[in-house]
């Protein structure tokens, strides 16, 4: 009997695709396991194994498969329920899913090899020159790769050479699978087992009487190797014993030490110095713990509210330290890769090297030891921190997830697909876990507080600072007057500067906010008001002055800064708006004697770049923090007494129903950062506007005010919570084609559909890429099933796709759309 195999494959198709088994491999393969098949022409892909059948399909002869991968499977089963809700909720395919939630290193493609045919009679005269230089390049090699071949004649696209190479049987193209992944393998030492005795020790060291360093390497070993261990790491042994690598070679060549190399993780993480009992929780804390515990004990997902400094993380710390004696792993998801550098020095003066950490910023290599070390729920696994995409490690004994300022927008996926927010499918998560959920803010979202006051959540709260220290103050600076006053110095108030001035006088440090980066977000010409916009899509180009380049922060394209207008050729070019550059530079004119540190994109490329900025604030090698939001997110700094936030407008006059909420957490989140000691901390927002309702609810801490407008005005513009949303884009390079499109699609929706369609029209952005874009937004109400809404749009999606004239364009569904 013929045996089948259903897989999922690493692409954005909906259905799952079947190949033929022997019977050999039938036995071998379990479901979750990883198998290489053929898929197209040629083209081989690392696919993962779901179900064996004997049922062959009809529409296609099942191809066999190229390889088994895995002995055992990398995936669980609940992952694989996990990753199907996620690819049903948020309308994306589970290829998407599994392409976003696996480490690369595990999925494997098939690199096309071009080799000679070692065919004599090739004709050189029909070759043309390209095709006679990748033939006298194979004459020196015996394969080479399409890259390979692209630097060879210099050009990008080279199949058709390739091609009609293939046609003239001049060379012959071959595919192999790599694997990526390498293993770190340490080189440790141990004495020849002919030495373990004493006589034979002994003689040993008698021979050796000439070879005094030799000698000492002996007797240096003895000293040095573990007492319960036989071998020792030779970077250690050569830095504790003085001896040079060439004498343990030596050694090593005689036959006297022999080399052992021992696999090891690439992240290591030392013993614990604290016990957790050590914590002494006040009463707010304790109360929070026990009201945490009551939800958990209903199967809720519960709330922590506690202002920013209330102690939200000894509470954490508490929670996991119960759950790791119960035998079962933790989930500890944040928003930022940059928060994960303080919190990681906390939970492993705690747990030590029972916390891994998990995001983007760490190697392939790593991440994949990871995901093995969760599936093997080793000892170093226990605790996971990371962000979003750590929700997707292969957990079997999942006892808690913390997810920690859960209201950051920064949980939403938007590019590529799976869109889905890291939040709600951490619910979801625990949920098929059998295990708890803990939400953690200052500032909750409207949605989840609204979840909260229906009684869907568990709540618990914490309204005072961790030692009754005083939340900080707030003022408003209105710098509308001052600029009409001509009081302006830079874009600093004369308020600003004179609070500046009395913290460094005091050695006390400043963060201050400013929610751009860049020098200047516009360059414009005074003459003619020509300001130089991005050739592939329809923004202008920031000015960064440390490398004198006006770049995109759309698409990334730069160019040089242009000294005279592009337009009208005059050198009047002048800067318009300030992002984080211009602020720094404006602090070294004003502070000269002073150091100024600056946190955003640009200057937290590097693995470790998060960390060595914020250590170095810690350690007062900055007077002043300038940042993006970067700074705002529960980033515990003990010595920062002034916060100044440089421009308040920028946000609250966004053009998105969550521009006060945001708005409002963004403030109180980066206010929060000040006066975190004994001494009250001072906050000053600049604003044209000091009378805005939003920034009085900031400077009186009143998040349930702030709450109960923004319900009301969402319940009578039909938004977030009362209604869901999903955002369709559709996009495509032909504008005339894309305006035709989105009609079609738009009125075939109010067709079917009984809820609300807006659009389509186009956002802010229209042009991304040099591809045009329109969004449709549909609005579910409460009363209408979210279910058959999406079972509408992808039937109207299948028509749309069987006219060949919309073929080229792409449709792109963003579910809860944030």
């Amino acid at each position: 009997m013929d045996f089948f195999l259903d897989v999922v494959l690493p692409i954005p198709l909906q259905r799952f695709f079947t190949y033929r088994l022997n019977t050999e491999q039938a036995s071998l393969i379990k479901k979750g396991v990883r198998v290489a098949v053929p898929f197209g022409k040629s083209k081989i892909y690392t696919a993962i194994a779901l179900d064996i059948h004997h049922n062959a399909p009809i529409a296609y002869d099942a191809k066999e498969i190229h390889q088994v991968l895995d002995s055992e499977p990398i995936i669980t089963d609940t992952q694989l329920k996990h990753w199907q809700w996620i690819a049903e909720y948020y309308m994306c395919t589970l290829g998407e899913v599994l392409r976003g939630a696996l480490p690369s290193a595990f999925l494997l493609e098939s690199e096309t090899l071009v080799q000679s045919s070692k065919m004599e009679n090739v004709d050189e005269a029909e070759l043309t020159d390209n095709e006679f230089l990748i033939l006298e390049a194979l004459r020196h090699q015996s394969s080479l790769k399409i890259d390979e071949i692209s630097k060879i004649v210099d050009r990008k696209n080279v199949l058709p050479i390739v091609n009609q190479l293939v046609k003239k049987e001049a060379i012959i193209l071959h595919e192999s699978l790599n694997e990526q992944y390498r293993p770190k393998l340490e080189k440790y030492i141990r004495l020849n087992t002919l030495y373990e005795s004493e006589n034979n020790l002994e003689n040993l060291l008698k021979t050796l009487t000439r070879a005094q360093k030799q000698s000492q390497a002996i007797m240096a070993f003895f000293q040095l190797k573990p007492k319960n261990s036989a071998i020792i790491k030779v970077n250690e042994f050569v830095k504790s014993s003085g001896i040079s690598k060439a004498v343990i070679k030596a050694l090593i060549d005689k036959g006297i030490f022999e080399v052992v190399k021992v696999r090891t993780d690439r992240i290591q993480f030392e013993e614990n110095s604290k016990e957790v009992n050590q914590i002494q929780l006040n009463e707010l804390q304790t109360k929070a713990i026990v009201n945490i515990k009551s939800s958990f004990n209903s199967n809720k997902v519960c709330l922590l509210h506690g202002v920013t400094s209330s102690g939200k993380t000894e509470v954490y710390i508490k929670l996991i330290d119960e759950v790791l004696r119960a035998g079962k792993q933790v989930l500890y998801l944040l928003p930022e890769i940059a928060l994960t550098s303080q919190l990681i020095n906390r939970l492993r003066a705690y747990f030590g090297n029972k916390v891994a950490v998990y995001h983007s910023k760490y190697s392939v290599n790593e991440r994949v030891e990871v995901w093995n070390n969760v599936l093997h729920n080793t000892k170093k696994a226990q605790i996971v921190i990371g962000a979003r995409s750590a929700l997707f490690l292969p957990f079997g004994h999942l006892g808690l997830v913390v997810v920690d300022e859960e209201h950051e927008s920064s949980f939403k996926q938007f590019d590529p697909a799976p869109r889905y927010h890291a939040r709600d499918a951490a619910i979801v998560l625990a949920s098929l876990q059998e295990s708890n959920c803990l939400l953690g803010s200052a500032t909750p979202s409207i949605e989840t507080y609204f979840n909260v006051k229906s009684k869907k959540y568990g709540f618990a709260q914490m309204s005072r600072r961790f030692g009754d220290v005083l939340m900080p103050e707030i003022e408003l600076v209105d710098i509308k007057e001052a600029t009409r006053k001509k009081r302006m110095k830079g874009h600093f108030s004369e308020r600003l500067l004179e609070e500046i001035s009395t913290c460094l006088e005091e050695k006390e440090q400043i963060i201050l906010f400013q929610n751009r980066r860049g020098f200047a977000p516009i360059v414009e010409c005074t003459t003619c008001g020509n300001a130089t916009q991005c050739p592939n899509c329809d923004v202008s180009l920031t000015y960064h002055q440390h490398r004198n380049q006006l770049r995109c922060h759309y698409c990334g394209y730069h160019m040089s800064l242009v000294q005279s207008c592009q337009a009208c050729g005059n050198n009047t070019l002048d800067t318009k708006g300030f992002g984080t550059e211009q602020i720094q530079e404006e602090l070294l004119k004003l502070f000269p004697n002073h150091r100024i540190g600056r946190m955003d994109l640009d200057t937290t490329r590097g693995k470790y770049a998060y960390e060595k900025i914020i250590n170095a604030f810690e350690n007062h090698e900055f007077d002043i923090l300038v940042g993006t939001q970067m700074v705002t997110k529960g980033l515990d700094f003990r010595n920062v007494a002034l916060v100044g936030i440089m421009n308040a407008d920028n946000l609250l006059n966004f053009p998105d129903y969550r521009a006060h909420e945001r708005s409002f957490q963004l403030m109180t989140q980066v206010a929060g950062r000040a006066g975190r000691t004994e001494k009250r901390g001072k906050v000053l927002i600049q604003t044209y506007n000091p009378y805005h309702q939003i920034l009085h609810q900031v400077s009186n801490y009143d998040f349930d005010k702030m709450f109960t407008e923004q319900l009301y005005e969402r319940e009578q513009f039909k938004y977030p919570p009362h209604v869901r949303i999903i955002r369709i884009t559709l996009k495509d390079k032909d504008y005339n084609k894309l305006n035709e499109a989105s009609d079609w699609f738009a009125s075939s929706l109010r067709n079917v559909l009984k809820t609300q369609v807006l659009g389509p029209e186009y956002p802010a952005v229209a042009r991304i890429r040099n591809q045009y874009l329109k969004n449709i937004l549909i609005k579910i109400s409460s009363n209408s099933s979210v279910l058959q809404t999406k079972n509408s749009i992808k039937r109207i999606e299948k028509s749309f796709n069987a006219i060949s004239y919309y073929r080229s364009i792409r449709l792109i569904y963003n579910v809860d759309h944030i």
